[in-house]
């Protein structure tokens, strides 16, 4: 297996500063954290996650859950095609075998990984040692690595410090789209004294905060950091968006110049917009959004 550092990523990734008036009128300074530029194809956080993961499969075939929209699994699917490394997606929704795959599990298919529908029962319980069992036999990896939903996992969020390292001292909050918590738990804990971390949750549910608070007890020990999750900009639930939220993304893009990926990032920017609006930020603040991903082609 090539290694990692022949993939030359852009470590550590570019801060922008951006005027726009949504900030501006509050007395806010807006930085991004241009992680898209990372790496052409492990964009962002997939990079931070999956990295250190990727070094501990050591060749071994990396197996790894996700659904039908998942960027997690096309992440991993490209890094299995640079690396030379064996991949099978694990994929919500039985019922999809049966009907063309979509553009993002065709490309998951097309960097060579191997797709497995299993229902929604057995997914919900993917992470049981019987129900897991089960599955690395049908997919004939019975001594694969695995890698959880969403990539979030101890080692994942060890490598998501590295984020909040590479921002102490540049912000007073550095704001971030969550799905699993990972990155945030992992973001946070890298953060300096007096600086914060917001997550945006993407879903609906309300479960970010247990869910970031048990990754960082996996990870660390116990808490870190100053961190909290606002669960209102989700637009419906995991990968929807709404009119309103793809008018606002199609303005930051024209306005900016930076492409706006619509599932995490636009809802990120999107909250932190409103946010400055209710004056939840004090004037004079400086405000760090993340940038996790690009749009998909």
């Amino acid at each position: 297996m090539t290694g990692l550092d022949t993939l030359r990523p852009r470590l550590p990734s570019p801060l922008q500063e951006l005027s726009d008036p949504r900030f501006a009128r509050h007395g806010l300074r807006l930085l991004l954290k241009r992680d898209d530029l990372i790496h052409p194809e492990l964009v962002g956080n997939k990079w931070r996650k999956l990295a250190p993961n990727l070094t501990a499969a050591a060749g071994r075939t990396v197996v790894t859950f996700g659904g039908a929209y998942s960027n997690h699994l096309r992440a991993t699917a490209a890094a299995g095609r640079l690396l030379g490394l064996p991949t099978v997606g694990v994929v919500r929704g039985e019922e999809l075998a049966d009907r063309p795959l979509n553009p993002s599990l065709a490309r998951c298919a097309a960097d060579g990984m191997r797709l497995h529908f299993v229902d929604r029962p057995t997914y919900r319980r993917k992470t049981e040692a019987d129900v897991l069992a089960r599955v690395l036999r049908a997919v004939d990896a019975e001594d694969a690595y695995v890698v959880p939903e969403g990539g979030s996992n101890a080692l994942a969020v060890r490598g998501c410090r590295a984020l909040g390292e590479e921002l102490s001292g540049r912000a007073d909050v550095v704001a971030v789209a969550c799905g699993t918590g990972g990155t945030l738990a992992g973001l946070a804990a890298g953060l300096g004294p007096g600086q914060r971390a917001l997550g945006t949750a993407v879903l609906k549910g309300g479960f970010l905060t247990a869910g970031a608070r048990a990754l960082q007890r996996e990870a660390f020990g116990g808490p870190r950091g100053d961190w909290t999750v606002d669960d209102r900009f989700h637009f419906g639930g995991y990968a929807r968006t709404t009119p309103e939220l793809d008018d606002f993304a199609e303005d930051f893009e024209n306005r900016h110049g930076v492409p706006v990926e619509r599932l995490y990032v636009a809802k990120l920017l999107y909250g932190l917009a409103a946010l400055a609006e209710e004056g939840a930020f004090p004037r004079g603040a400086t405000l760090a959004a993340v940038v996790t991903g690009r749009p998909f082609t």
